[in-house]
């Protein structure tokens, strides 16, 4: 779960391996059970279908809205919060504002964002001088203009970034790393049962070529679907030579550091990387490829291809980058393709929402700060930093008490669990906007202005000191993520809110849904991709060979489980690619449990309460936070390219993992919710 956005927050840093005892969480007056009774589906048994048990009156009281592929209660919550940010840019966009600052970037990019008017007339001439650049292109300038484009935010053919040194985790290197599929995963260019998504993606690219007046310019007009079937081809054969996302997740398949002076000779005769780097402004003794078998077939692909077609290829990147911020004309037609082909979607967001998320993305800690001083009140971060040390004195002891790791690895995982850096709620110093320029030209211009500020941002951490107090996420963001590079988890403001945090209910169902989230990114540092990485961030072994059979045996139960699910008539969920995701759903509910039953055992937590359990009610917290609606289209779109497993499974499938939950609910042999005890999962 990484973003781009950089600050620092708050940090607790355990400093040996024995975990200090939890502190005992300060309880407000009144408290609720945490479970709401019209969530439930009382027709269904929960050891029939848990999932829709829990969470099927949810489902059917928030039915899926025209706008959403999927609705549920991230969605309800990022809702809540972007209807917060709206209240907050509305005021300020209507009043008068000092040049330069804060409030007057947020004001301009608004009202020109909805001055739909001026979007309309203005057409499709925000992009004509780089299309115009684009077809004055010769072979010799593609260097120069493919980091051109990738300073603008576009990445034709790959991409560039800045980013830890694996080997080195507290200094950045460059990282290369193939890119530039327009549909996106390669499955779609290759699987034979994807034709209708690529009949649906030529119409689309030979749409917009005429749109936007690129064919005319470059003297095919009348030939757009020609030239559309060309690029098709071109980037097909970029998906043929692209390593299959599963690969990607194993980090030893991605580290090939090198000099310049290989990368070049990697990338001629097609590339002069001298000259790519010039633009760019870097300079480096070392960078990445994280691919090089693609990109050295990326360099026979573009020695062979015409060069009209290239250039094509970089127009039409510039164009479906450009379409959501041009006019109606071009919004219309990305949507068309992108929401209702892809994902099944029946109408687009409002404007206004569309909008709001843009400044999100491009003012995103300029807005946090404004959204954490209006509605994240200060008991709210204190709670949720003494339910993090709960959680890592949980973890310690399950590490302590496993029976399957030896003495030298367990003591290598304390010492990675007391070293987690923890950011919660928001960054205690903020980003600073001042270089970035935002205006009154157009939509495009400030999101284009906005992109360039964040590149050359990024690329100026090149051959620098990692800044251990970044942040990566906005506050206001529904999400938590763990970086294996720094050793962190972060929990933004934005996610501190029912049903993921309740500071109104009973610690059973705070443990069940904010715990949860809290255990999974923790887990994250241990999971197949985290385990990789020691204490510091840097890419090492340090399991003993027996312990690493036995977790990899230990994670293919979970792998093999998730193959067996039938997602849609056909379709099955991909194991091997949301095994990560899926073991720190495993981890989390095992390190929450184990901090809910101390906390328990301490008084901590209330009896029956509702007609539930305590542990009935941490179950149906947890299962409460993944209650969605979702559309088929969808289903099919995340199964390809979400790590994550759909949330009807990540309650089903993974419960069915928990021995404790078998005992809240008496979960019996011959129940559809049973599974047998060899088949489970016992990791973390």
């Amino acid at each position: 779960m990484i973003a781009s956005v950089m600050t620092l927050g708050f940090v607790f840093l355990a400093t040996s391996t024995s975990m200090a005892t939890p502190d005992k969480p300060k309880k407000p007056k009144k408290t609720t059970s945490g479970v709401t009774a019209s969530n439930l589906d009382k027709t269904v048994k929960p050891t029939v279908d848990f999932y829709q048990y829990a969470c099927g009156g949810w489902m059917a009281n928030n039915p899926l809205g025209d706008e959403y592929a999927r609705y549920g209660s991230f969605d309800v919550l990022a809702e809540n919060n972007q209807a917060q940010l709206k209240e907050l840019v509305t005021k300020i966009a209507a009043q008068k504002n000092a040049p330069g600052s804060i409030e007057q970037k947020i004001a301009d990019f608004y009202n020109t964002a909805m001055a739909t008017g001026d979007l309309e007339r203005g057409g499709c001439d925000p992009i004509k001088p780089e299309l115009n650049t684009i077809n004055n292109l010769k072979r010799g300038d593609l260097p120069e203009q493919i980091a051109r484009m990738q300073l603008n935010g576009t990445t034709p053919f790959f991409a560039i970034f800045a980013s830890a040194d694996p080997d080195n985790s507290s200094m950045n290197i460059a990282h290369v790393w193939q890119s530039g599929l327009g549909i996106g995963d390669r499955d779609y260019y290759l699987d034979e049962d994807q034709q209708n998504i690529r009949n649906e993606y030529l119409g689309l690219v030979s749409r917009m070529l005429g749109m936007s007046g690129y064919s005319t310019m470059a003297g095919f007009k009348g030939r757009e679907y020609e030239m559309a079937q060309r690029i098709l081809a071109l980037e097909t054969l970029m998906a043929q030579n692209a390593i299959d996302k599963t690969v990607l997740r194993d980090p030893y398949q991605t580290i090939h550091k090198m000099t310049p002076k290989e990368f070049a000779e990697m990338m001629h005769p097609a590339l002069i990387t001298e000259n790519y780097f010039r633009t760019l402004k870097v300079s480096t003794d070392t960078l990445n490829v994280g691919q090089p078998s693609y990109m050295k077939a990326l360099n026979h692909i573009i020695e062979v291809t015409d060069f009209d077609v290239i250039k094509a290829y970089l127009a039409w990147n510039v164009i479906r980058s450009a379409a959501p911020y041009l006019s109606d004309e071009f919004v219309d037609a990305s949507f068309e393709f992108y929401g209702k082909t892809l994902s099944g979607k029946k109408e687009n967001r409002p404007r206004w929402k569309r909008v709001i998320d843009n400044i999100d993305d491009c003012l995103g800690e300029a807005v946090g700060q404004m959204y954490v001083k209006n509605y994240f009140p200060a008991e709210a971060k204190e709670r949720m930093t003494q339910l993090v040390r709960n959680l890592q004195w949980a973890l310690g002891e399950r590490i302590k008490n496993s029976t399957w790791m030896t003495d030298q690895t367990k003591k290598n995982a304390l010492d990675k669990l007391a070293a987690f850096t923890v950011k919660i709620g928001y960054p205690d110093k903020w980003r600073d906007y001042s270089g970035l320029t935002i205006g009154t030209e157009s939509y495009y211009a400030n999101v284009l202005n906005s992109r360039r500020f964040d590149m050359a941002y990024n690329m100026s951490k090149i051959g620098k000191p990692v800044d251990p107090t970044e942040w990566q996420m906005t506050p206001q963001t529904v999400n938590a993520y763990y970086d294996p590079t720094t050793n962190e988890i972060c929990f933004p403001a934005g996610i501190l809110q029912p049903p993921f945090f309740d500071m109104n209910a009973d610690d059973a169902a705070n443990y069940g849904a904010i715990g949860v989230v809290i255990g999974h990114e923790m887990t994250h540092g241990f999971d197949d991709q985290g385990r990789n990485y020691d204490k510091d961030g840097n890419l090492a072994d340090w399991w003993t060979e027996q312990d690493a059979a036995t977790f990899k045996e230990k994670a293919q139960l979970i792998v093999d489980h998730f193959n067996s699910i039938e997602v849609a008539p056909g379709v099955y969920a991909n194991g091997e690619f949301t095994l990560g995701e899926n073991i720190a759903d495993n981890g989390g509910l095992n390190v929450s449990y184990t901090a809910f039953q101390k906390a328990k055992k301490e008084g901590q937590i209330k009896g029956e309460m509702d007609g539930f359990t305590p542990e009935q009610r941490f179950f149906l917290a947890y299962a409460a936070v993944w209650a969605a609606n979702i559309r088929e289209a969808e289903i099919l779109r995340r199964t390809k390219s979400d790590p994550h497993a759909l949330g009807r499974w990540r309650v089903n499938a993974t419960l069915r993992h928990i021995d404790p939950f078998y005992e809240a609910f008496n979960i019996q042999p011959g129940d559809p919710m049973y599974m047998a005890p060899e088949k489970r999962s016992h990791i973390w």
